[in-house]
């Protein structure tokens, strides 16, 4: 069996750059073979710099 090999990028990002970074990543990571990999969207309902407590898109 033939193994190859794998990255993984997890990705925090405001709303508005979703569809671009998304778009991005499936005109970049396609060669159409399997082992392309996925692309998981979840959200994330709030961000918090621990370092000053800043919340929000600031936080990111």
């Amino acid at each position: 069996m033939d193994l190859l090999p794998k990255i993984k990028i997890e990705m925090v990002l405001p709303y508005n750059l979703v569809d671009g970074a998304v778009q991005t990543i499936l005109k970049t990571a396609r060669t159409g073979k399997i082992g392309d990999g996925k692309i998981f969207l979840s959200k994330v309902d709030e961000a918090i710099r621990i370092r000053d407590e800043e919340r929000g898109e600031g936080a990111l």
